[in-house]
């Protein structure tokens, strides 16, 4: 069962028809349950808002011990503020933040009284220095998320008068980030005054998510304004941090955006890569440039094959290949919900179930687990109420409609509520062993959390229109007019053939753009793809005469070669 995998149908393939996944059970308790869920969400999300608008608002973010507050938008990656003056108040992080989810909970009178405030009182005329990366998803991303929500008529979130004060706010921020891509590189500083621009003896030291997770925010503040500055400084980032990668299509954690030479070789899927491979693939649904699926395509391969260790996913040095670090990050929990875009649904389902594993044996997922000694990294102890296992796990759901998976969402919930509410909201966990808290309750928290537990049990938001989600959570409606070229062929049913018009057997899913074809009752053997790197081999019994027909392994996404008795297999070492 395959679907076409391009910009113009829904950003999930949605496989509901694999008979080993889906369940049948009694659709009204079903219903019953995911209302009362439903309705338990909405009340994490206003304990945590309502408490965040009492105490800490305007300020960025609630320390929900002490109910008090602390100015993020300068304290993110460790920040400190410089010279600011005496009448800051903050920029209201959490209530950007809070745009979106209040929109998707149907809190319109909310969100209206949301962006007026913001359109009267923030400004970014401040002299603070701030992590480009964490301003662009956090701040940029939530203000154009909320813009369009509040132009898109059908969403009936604006009562009164609504003229685009969002988007200049998004606009003026976008400009006060353009400095940070003047280096010899054009790879982008990690951080920028947003007065002054790039500060005296600046550090050149950025990350790979950093400087390739930028395209989506300033690619569509390019199509909303028509100044194509934002998109062309990304783009040209993204391009050059790609040519950038070693010979295995691998790119290391962390650069020097001037000399453009990599710092750390190790590689992953994990923190200082993790948004990059999620913005390849999300800017070619939202934007349909083919370069962004090519370079995805590369990516997502060398990540399978060099990473990928059954269901767990291992860090490797960029140059050799060689593992590193045998570790489990929490965020490396959003990659489950990354394949499922690309229709990999077996190795998603495989990844996510091992972290919800370390979840249930925790009560939360720590946010380092040490693969090779199954023990928790011994000063990364921590759980500052990420999402990223809730978002995966909404995916998930989408993809199969497997009601397990709404059985994981409710531990989820179950373990929040138990561990981490207090009275002044939500607190970050200091020690998963100990369960001691931590006076932060982070904006993504209701940017993403509460928002992907919601949306769990109650998809109606996404049911009507087709949407990407940022890194940060941020809904981004996926437009017709923004894409450069529409595909060659659409079907609008399940199945699909290739570009030709007939299936190719001897090609990816990936290199087809189609969703991998994982049903046991597959039409025709030729047609089964396990994952959206397998390739078959050309004969059914897998005899061979030599190593060009033999095919791609769906574990590893290794070639398979002939060995000296004919037969295909994975008969080198890596």
């Amino acid at each position: 069962m395959s679907c076409p995998l391009h910009p113009k149908r829904l950003f999930l393939c949605l496989l509901i028809s694999l008979a080993f996944f889906v369940v049948d059970p009694s659709s009204q308790h079903l219903e019953v349950k995911k209302k009362q869920m439903r309705e338990k969400v909405r009340e994490m999300f206003y304990h945590a808002y309502d408490n965040y608008m009492t105490y800490a608002f305007p300020h960025d973010e609630l320390k929900p011990l002490t109910k008090s507050f602390t100015d993020s938008l300068s304290e993110l990656g460790n920040l400190k503020l410089e010279h600011l003056p005496t009448d800051y108040n903050g920029s209201a992080v959490t209530l950007v933040e809070s745009l979106s989810s209040l929109a998707i909970l149907g809190n319109s009178t909310e969100f209206e009284k949301g962006i007026l405030w913001l359109s009267e009182n923030l400004t970014f005329d401040i002299d603070a220095r701030v992590n480009l990366f964490e301003c662009n998803i956090r701040v940029l991303g939530g203000l154009i998320s909320a813009h369009l929500l509040a132009i898109d008529p059908t969403n009936r979130l604006i009562q009164g008068s609504y003229n685009n004060q969002l988007l200049r706010l998004a606009e003026d921020l976008g400009k006060r980030f353009l400095p940070a891509f003047e280096t010899p590189t054009g790879l982008p500083y990690a951080w920028i005054n947003l007065k002054n621009g790039v500060m005296d003896n600046e550090t050149t030291e950025t990350s790979t998510s950093g400087c390739g997770s930028l395209i989506l925010e300033m690619g569509s503040l390019s199509r909303l304004t028509g100044d194509p500055r934002f998109e062309s400084a990304a783009l040209h980032a993204l391009r050059q941090l790609w040519r950038m990668r070693s010979s295995l299509d691998l790119l290391g954690t962390t650069l020097d955006v001037v000399t453009g030479e990599w710092i750390e070789y190790s590689s992953s899927i994990g923190a200082g890569v993790d948004s990059f491979y999620e913005y390849l693939l999300k800017a070619y649904i939202l934007f349909g440039k083919e370069d962004y699926w090519r370079m995805f395509r590369s990516a997502y391969l060398a990540s399978q094959k060099y990473f990928r260790h059954g269901p767990w996913y291992h860090e490797a040095n960029m140059w050799s290949g060689k593992p590193t670090y045998w570790q489990l990050t929490s965020l490396q929990a959003f990659w489950p919900g990354l394949q499922v875009l690309v229709g990999d649904i077996a190795a998603a389902n495989s990844s996510h179930r091992e972290f919800f594993h370390v979840w249930e044996k925790f009560g939360v997922l720590p946010e380092r687990y040490l693969l090779d000694h199954q023990i928790i990294h011994p000063t990364m102890k921590y759980y500052p109420l990420r999402p990223e296992l809730a978002e995966s796990t909404f995916y998930l759901y989408q993809a199969t409609k497997d009601p397990w998976y709404l059985d994981v969402g409710e531990t989820i919930v179950k373990s929040l509520n138990l561990y981490t509410k207090v009275p002044g909201g939500f607190a970050s966990v200091r020690d998963v062993t100990t369960m001691q808290l931590e006076d932060h309750q982070h904006s993504f928290f209701l940017a993403e959390t509460c928002k992907y537990l919601y949306l769990l049990f109650d998809d109606s938001f996404v049911a009507k229109r087709n949407y990407i989600f940022t890194t940060e959570g941020h809904p981004i409606q996926v437009l017709r007019s923004w894409h450069e070229k529409l595909p060659e062929t659409y079907f609008s049913g399940n199945w699909t053939l290739s570009k030709s018009g007939a299936w190719e057997s001897r090609a990816s899913a990936l290199s087809l753009q189609v969703c991998p074809s994982i049903a046991l009752n597959s039409r025709r053997p030729e047609q089964h793809r396990e994952s959206a790197c397998h390739v078959p081999d050309e004969q059914i019994n897998h005899k061979c005469w030599s190593n060009k027909e033999c095919g791609v392994d769906a574990t590893t996404c290794r070639l398979r070669t002939c060995s000296g008795v004919g037969y295909c297999g994975l008969w080198n070492p890596l």
